[in-house]
């Protein structure tokens, strides 16, 4: 029965990723159904991980708050400046962007925002825009494993806190791991393909007249922008603190009357209020903007998809201690094999770090394995069907970014592997002297 149970957990990931978006979510839920009510395993409300829900949803209404006051537009505004002081080394300053804007953002769709502006300085420069548009997307969603807000982060600090490994621990071995990573990544980026001025398809695109040329206008920048801006980076900066303050390696607070996924929670809704009050914004409107909508799909996701992974382990937990426990003592390194083939399937850091994190510390891998094998978690470019990865095949008009008829074969493919590979083995080596 284990095996034929884990075949409709597996079964209806499968059905829901072939849905899209907010698809694996629901099968997620018709998936607990079959395992509870068809197969008789045990299931409960305990199981939904809904701190992460919630924040999520509070970290997403700042942000969407922000976006509306124009807080977004600004800060791809000072992403394009950068961008353009320094075009020649665009596939190592373009993950740089999108790396900070998720790790202050806390969701990996920042990305959308940026991508133009990188397809289109490649362009003005004659570098294949393949190179750092597939770096720039990777380092969109390795940086979720480093963001003091993202709910995967937040999630896997409260499982490593019964082990001594508190929030900010966990930070400092993931943000410089993850970061150096990047640059890693960049570096293979920089040499994949051709160069453009020799692509064959960008030569016929050109004579076909498909390839635009920019129309140089500046995007308009709200006068509030800069400080929705400031409010929502005050707020990001309070729970950093106020984390540390609460924290049992530095002790400020011994006694704290609002936990640290409280406290989150609260700092992003009061900068939502903030910035609606002070930039007069028209409040009914956040629910339309993108980052609202993206942020809402992810919860939906992580309900469905983490209920069901969780409904399994949890009435295997015995059996998978049994089989992979002597397995991942031998072989630690394996963890992250796991998380990174079960992220290709959940599409979400988040529900893959709670729907398997809390089986592999159950089953007795050390706290500096977890972590080191923590960012393969973001192995969402595999399949080329995520958001972001798409958008960046659509901006690139030269048709350098393109998926191959072998799906695999699409040049987010190794420098994705290589940046996951890179953070991984530093993770271990660096963790080795934090921890």
């Amino acid at each position: 029965m284990t095996w034929v149970e884990l075949f409709v957990v597996l079964f209806f990931i499968f059905i829901g990723a072939r849905i899209g978006g907010i698809g694996i979510g629901f099968t997620g839920g018709l998936g607990v159904i079959v395992l509870s009510l068809v197969m008789g395993m045990p299931t409960s409300q305990s199981l939904i991980p809904i701190d992460v829900i919630l924040i999520i949803m509070s970290v997403i209404t700042a942000i969407a708050t922000m976006q509306l006051a124009g807080g977004m537009d600004w800060l791809v505004q000072l992403a394009e400046g950068f961008l353009r002081k320094n075009p020649k080394r665009i596939t190592f300053y373009a993950p740089i962007v999108t790396y900070l804007m998720t790790l202050m953002a806390g969701t990996g769709h920042t990305a959308f925002s940026t991508l133009p502006v990188i397809a289109e300085v490649a362009k003005e420069q004659g570098i294949r825009p393949s190179r750092p548009l597939s770096i720039a997307v990777i380092a969109s969603q390795i940086a979720i494993t480093a963001s003091p807000i993202s709910a995967a982060v937040v999630a896997f600090s409260g499982m490593l806190a019964p082990f001594g490994v508190d929030y900010l621990t966990l930070l400092a071995v993931c943000i410089p791991t993850t970061f150096t990573a990047c640059m890693i990544g960049a570096f293979v980026a920089n040499f994949m393909g051709c160069e453009l001025k020799d692509d064959s398809i960008y030569k016929e695109r050109l004579r076909n007249g498909l390839v635009k040329v920019s129309d140089g206008k500046k995007r308009e920048i709200l006068p509030t922008a800069k400080t929705a801006t400031f409010i929502f980076v005050g707020a990001i900066a309070l729970v950093v603190l106020y984390a540390a303050a609460i924290s049992k390696s530095v002790g400020l607070i011994e006694d704290p009357a609002l936990g640290r996924n409280a406290a989150i929670m609260t700092f992003m809704l009061g900068a939502a209020a903030l910035i609606t009050l002070v930039t007069k914004i028209d409040s009914s409107k956040i629910t339309t903007v993108s980052t609202f909508r993206s942020g809402m799909t992810a919860c939906v996701c992580v309900l469905g998809v983490a209920w069901l992974g969780s409904t399994f382990v949890h009435g295997h937990i015995a059996d998978i201690k049994a089989v992979a426990g002597t397995l991942l003592s031998d072989h630690p390194w394996m963890l992250s094999l796991v998380l990174f083939f079960a992220s290709m399937l959940l599409y979400s850091q988040g529900a893959t770090t709670v729907a398997l994190m809390p089986a592999a510390l159950a089953i007795g891998v050390a706290p500096l394995t977890a972590i080191a094998s923590f960012a393969a978690v973001s192995a969402l470019f595999v399949l080329p069907t995520y958001p972001t990865l798409l958008a960046a095949v659509e901006m690139d008009d030269t048709g350098s970014t393109r998926i191959g008829n072998y799906v695999f074969n699409h040049p987010f493919f190794i420098p994705g592997v290589v940046t996951i590979s890179s953070s991984v083995a530093l993770a271990f080596t660096f963790g080795s002297v934090v921890l």
